[in-house]
């Protein structure tokens, strides 16, 4: 059953203080994992001495910080932690174009963990620039993976008269994705519990995905991509989203992909699934090479890079 806004006293307590930070003018942009090690290694960096601290790089925190209202709503949440002899928030809030995003706090080593990050600013980006250039009219639109809701809700917010939905297997992410829509008070959002499309029906206008693509160790739902090299569930994604685009509908998947001497196995993959007149596709590097410390993990050995990469495919007919 479709969920339309949060529904719990946990979730309404969350929702209160994404509405407290916001007209508090916080502000805070994402980084990698890599980079936010770095930040917080820095000396002085041990303790939050700031909300943006607390909230954004995931520092330990006095309770005396926070006003006796934050931190109530903190604990109905069930959003803090002890830590030592201080507070930590498992929560992060990160900002993208005037949206507040709330997702797991760093490091994100849980397994139904929430990401949120610079893929996510890139995928927006890839959406928006679609959304500009495509001459279909979006009646219906899904965000596979919804993670955040970031998708659905830059979908949603340039579609007012469209139907979005958002899909996730990871109850986490379908919670921090209704507490999403309703502090940006869009409407048109639905989110559900699927396995990509395999719980919702009908065809869409625009499908939307930015699935996790690394080998994990411990598969984490919000991090493993499967197969090989990671790229098993963007191959199943493209395979359901195919048969479920209207004419004149699009796919759009952003994901990541390991090169292996030179070679591209997710783009030869496409070649021949894409043959003939039936779709349309561009597929196209957005950035060669990010998260390089992954190429130490088992597994990467003849990986030269991963890169990422935008498939946007529309169906002709």
């Amino acid at each position: 059953m479709p969920l339309d806004s949060p529904q719990t006293a946990a979730d309404q307590a969350l929702l209160q203080l994404g509405k407290r930070l916001r007209a508090d003018g916080y502000h805070f942009t994402c980084v990698t994992p890599a980079t936010h090690a770095l930040v917080n290694a820095r000396p002085g960096a041990e303790k939050a001495c700031t909300v943006r601290d607390v909230f954004g790089w995931s520092r330990p925190f006095a309770g005396s910080m926070l006003s006796a209202d934050e931190l109530d709503l903190m604990k109905t949440a069930g959003v803090v932690k002890s830590h030592r002899d201080l507070l930590a928030s498992t929560v992060r809030w990160s900002s993208l174009d005037g949206l507040l995003l709330v997702h797991s706090a760093y490091p994100t080593q849980a397994s139904d963990a929430v990401f949120f990050g610079p893929d996510s600013y890139r995928f927006a980006h890839v959406i928006q620039d679609h959304l500009r250039s495509t001459p279909k009219r979006i009646e219906r639109a899904v965000d596979i993976g919804c993670g955040t809701g970031v998708g659905a809700l830059v979908i949603a917010r340039a579609a007012q008269h469209a139907q979005v939905t958002a899909v996730d297997i990871n109850p986490k992410a379908l919670r921090f994705t209704a507490v999403n829509t309703a502090l940006a008070d869009i409407g048109n959002v639905s989110v559900q519990q699927s396995d990509i499309l395999q719980d919702v029906t009908g065809q869409f206008d625009l499908i939307v995905a930015n699935p996790p693509y690394m080998l994990d160790d411990g598969e984490r739902t919000y991090r493993h991509g499967g197969g090989s090299l990671g790229a098993d569930l963007s191959r199943r994604i493209i395979e359901q989203s195919l048969e479920r685009l209207s004419v004149g509908g699009s796919l759009l998947l952003y994901t990541g992909v390991a090169i292996v001497e030179g070679q591209d196995a997710l783009l030869e993959g496409i070649r021949e699934q894409l043959a003939g007149p039936e779709f349309s596709w561009v597929y196209r590097e957005i950035d060669p090479d990010v998260f390089g410390e992954q190429l130490l993990e088992p597994g990467y050995e003849r990986v030269e890079r991963i890169a990422a990469v935008a498939l946007t495919v529309m169906r002709n007919r």
